[in-house]
């Protein structure tokens, strides 16, 4: 009898709340019985890859260790899907079901919703996918006492690109910087987004913001002005700076978009002006600088004509390199922020399909 008794007690575990505690909002009680139906959550694929516009499903099963059902039939179950800030400190919500109670939250409402292929099945669909769906994503299954969590990274196609404004070299503090993205057809580069675009040879003396409030720009050829000759290529980190003082460029990210990037074949040269009602009389708007870049990386763009762009930049893609056109490199050539008013150049058009 007495080592039935000892079975038992060793067998749960009682947290009882602290009398010192009792004013904390989320205290609870947690059992835990070792030799229970023990909760699992797994996730199929831990990185997904999309585009801005497609649909996505991010995978998600929950099962129990010790039963081959995906629940006890005692409690229900509670789904919740949060995405993971760049900077780790918050969750935004995203999606939360139980039973027949679904709510999708922010931009994410009308666009997500569970596969549910099966009874253990959590996976998130979500459609129609934007810039700011890139990042992280946690599933987290709640059945009573129990609760397990995956974390699935959703990656997107596209392209990194430096940025600075007709002011010139760091004249941007973190907000500016984002909304500077956001002008340009783009948002604020991840460290991973910047990482991958290193590795594919970007190479950038400028710093930059990313989307975790760092400073950092990648170097693939080192030399003197941008680190040292001497030292190894990589991404450099300039740290953390204060998001409303610190000023510098911003590297921002972009992916395809569903319209049509072309080159307006014009009679004469335009000046700023000229060239924002040409597209529009040919039904187009000028175009961003985040579309050039998608263009130019994702389609394979080339023209050798310099145009001018939404911001009050003159540039020209290149995928080719070729004489008096990019010799050396393919890139996006950067001529300048000439004067709008007098300065004559052909123009770049978007035209959004319907």
């Amino acid at each position: 009898m007495k080592s039935l008794l000892f079975l038992v007690l060793i067998s749960v575990c009682w947290a009882e709340p602290h009398p010192d505690n009792s004013s904390l909002e989320h205290e609870r009680i947690i059992h835990i019985q070792e030799n229970g139906p023990r909760l699992l959550v797994v996730a199929e694929q831990a990185k997904i890859f999309s585009h801005r516009g497609g649909n996505v499903t991010l995978p998600c099963k929950f099962y129990h260790e010790h039963t081959s059902t995906a629940g006890s039939g005692t409690h229900k179950i509670r789904v919740k899907w949060t995405k993971l800030t760049s900077d780790y400190l918050k969750e935004l919500d995203v999606f939360v079901a139980m039973g027949h109670h679904r709510k999708s939250y922010g931009n994410y409402q009308g666009r997500v919703f569970l596969r549910e292929s099966s009874e253990n099945d959590a996976s998130l669909i979500i459609t129609n996918i934007i810039l700011e769906d890139y990042g992280r994503y946690k599933c987290e299954v709640i059945e009573g006492l129990e609760d397990d969590t995956a974390v699935v990274a959703l990656n997107l196609e596209g392209v990194v690109f430096p940025y600075s404004p007709r002011l010139g070299r760091y004249n941007l503090n973190f907000h500016e910087a984002q909304r500077a993205c956001l002008d340009q057809d783009s948002v604020i580069a991840s460290f991973d987004q910047l990482y991958d675009a290193w590795r594919s040879g970007l190479d950038w003396c400028n710093a930059g913001w990313l989307s975790d409030g760092s400073v950092q720009y990648p170097i693939t050829k080192p030399r003197e002005p941008c680190g040292g000759k001497n030292t190894v290529p990589g991404v450099r980190n300039y740290g953390f700076w204060d998001k409303d003082k610190s000023r510098y460029d911003v590297f921002c990210f972009t992916s395809n978009f569903n319209g049509r990037f072309y080159y307006l074949i014009h009679p004469t040269k335009l000046t700023y002006d000229e060239a924002v009602q040409a597209c529009l009389k040919d039904g187009a708007q000028i175009a961003k600088v985040g579309q050039i870049f998608a263009a130019w990386k994702l389609l394979g763009y080339d023209r050798c004509d310099a145009g001018w762009l939404a911001d009050g930049s003159v540039r020209y893609p290149i995928s080719r390199p070729r004489k008096r056109c990019s010799p050396n490199e393919a890139a996006v050539r950067f001529v300048g922020f000439p004067d709008k008013k007098h300065k004559l150049y052909g123009v770049y058009c978007f035209r959004a399909y319907k």
